[in-house]
């Protein structure tokens, strides 16, 4: 077949034409002012470089999901009834009034009589989730952003394997994006062994488009045993999470064992991904067992299905409520907007604000960014820490004396607009000050960055801090 250059002229247009109606569609959909703008300019003037990109990459919102998620959860709720939470627990919102939008924004209450601790880095993280899923008598549930099949991933199938035997129902979620090389033997073993099985993705059946949008993952790592006790942090399973995979070893990381009412809220979180994954409901307690503590909580679940954008405006209230310091611990420090300009309004407050990064990458466009924003962090104000022992994976944020946040949540806008997120927000005075006593240590293992440190890095590095910072609104 021969073309002749009315053919390739007629191609040609047709991209181009196709170029400007995406520009169209981005100015008319992508969140942000950068990512449409960004968007924009690269359809209408290089549409054959990013044509295919804004199929996989160009929106912050699922087509069509938006409205199928909320009637899925609605469904979802109608089905077992709401969770009368005034009957499991004295509410503690009216308690924390610089908080109270979270629960506005969540549709989940600040809830007392709570029992929250640390577990910092992967070994104290997995001994604790095994020893509760081998004690687990009713149900277990397990829900990861990354399963790898080896070592530490062939122990949790062991254990769950061994309590279906015991006829405890165990329900197993991935995210398919982000378990792309799981096999499916993995999975067909636990199927075969009585586990339920499933994988979230974007693309749902009979929604053709939204096989095109991979740019949408489930972050949450959760695991809850019985209703009774929940596990969240950043941990995915993987033996890098154990520290045992140079070049990034050893691995930082913090997860959280919870007990109490807050324990609920973590799992509707996951009731709503599982009804999404598969259109049931599984029959899960909504009576937690009361437990020896009094600490007041706030599950913070998002993602691009929320009404608001949950996750950024999670961070500017927990930044705002702060009048001491604001610590934050994060992989990839991408911010947008308003949270970067919660952090320069906390400096001029007098608030000690500290951002700990990693110092070495491990997805090198984010961290070319990361090193952009930090660099302009220091710049105003703000004292910006770079890891040094291993990779800084663990998402920590400590407000003053009296409270912390612990979760799956980046300072980025993939965590802010992208991806389905779980942050648990704990107001007290001594799981604070573990916290700080653990990001102590993290900062005394780790180097500050000099505010005149831009001036002496060479010009193609400062070059390519500034074309990664261009992807911002993906990263």
């Amino acid at each position: 077949m021969t073309f002749s250059w009315f053919d390739i002229g007629f191609a040609v247009g047709l991209v181009h034409v196709m170029g400007i109606a995406a520009a169209i569609h981005a100015v008319m959909t992508v969140r942000t002012s950068q990512g449409a703008v960004a968007w924009a300019v690269s359809l209408a003037t290089m549409p054959y470089l990013t044509l295919v990109p804004y199929l996989f990459l160009g929106r912050s919102k699922f087509i069509g999901y938006v409205e199928a998620r909320r009637a899925r959860n609605l469904l979802m709720r109608t089905r077992v009834g709401e969770i009368d939470w005034s009957g499991i627990s004295p509410l503690a919102a009216d308690a924390h009034p610089e908080f109270s939008a979270l629960t506005d924004l969540t549709d989940i209450p600040f809830v007392a009589g709570n029992r929250v601790r640390l577990l910092i880095n992967g070994r104290a993280t997995f001994d604790a989730i095994f020893a509760a899923i081998d004690r687990a008598r009713d149900y277990i549930i397990v829900q990861f952003f990354i399963v790898h099949d080896d070592t530490l991933g062939r122990e949790l199938q062991r254990r769950l394997l061994a309590r279906a035997a015991a006829g405890v129902k165990v329900y197993f979620l991935y995210d398919r994006i982000g378990s792309h090389d799981l096999p499916r033997k993995y999975c067909e073993r636990l199927i075969a062994g009585g586990v339920m099985v499933h994988e979230f993705t974007a693309a749902k059946r009979g929604l053709f488009v939204n096989r095109f949008q991979l740019n949408f993952r489930n972050h949450r790592k959760i695991v809850v045993i019985d209703g009774n006790e929940a596990f969240i942090g950043g941990h995915n399973v993987g033996n890098e999470y154990l520290g045992e995979k140079p070049p990034l070893a050893p691995w930082r990381d913090t997860h959280i064992a919870i007990e109490g009412p807050a324990v609920i809220g973590i799992q509707r979180a996951f009731a709503e991904d599982w009804h999404w994954s598969n259109g049931s409901v599984p029959p899960l307690n909504h009576t937690p067992a009361e437990v020896d503590g009094n600490m007041h909580c706030q599950v913070v679940p998002s993602g691009p299905a929320d009404r608001l954008e949950t996750a950024s405006l999670f961070f500017v209230t927990a930044i705002n409520a702060a009048r001491e310091r604001i610590w934050l611990t994060t992989p990839y420090f991408v911010p947008d907007e308003a949270v970067f300009a919660a952090l320069r309004l906390a400096v001029l407050r007098g608030v000690d604000v500290r951002i700990l990064i990693p110092s070495r990458p491990d997805h090198r466009v984010v961290y070319v960014a990361t090193q952009s924003y930090a660099h302009e962090a220091v710049r105003s104000g703000i004292e910006v820490y770079r890891y040094r022992p291993g990779f800084l994976h663990q998402k920590v944020v400590l407000i003053d004396d009296r409270a912390a946040a612990v979760g799956s949540a980046n300072l980025d806008n993939r965590s802010f607009r992208l991806n389905f997120e779980l942050m648990l927000l704990t107001v007290d005075h001594d799981f604070a000050a573990s916290v700080a006593r653990m990001l102590d240590n993290d900062f005394a293992d780790s180097t500050p960055i000099e505010r005149d440190a831009l001036r002496s890095l060479a010009w193609w590095w400062r070059t390519a801090m500034r074309v990664a910072r261009l992807f911002a609104p993906i990263l």
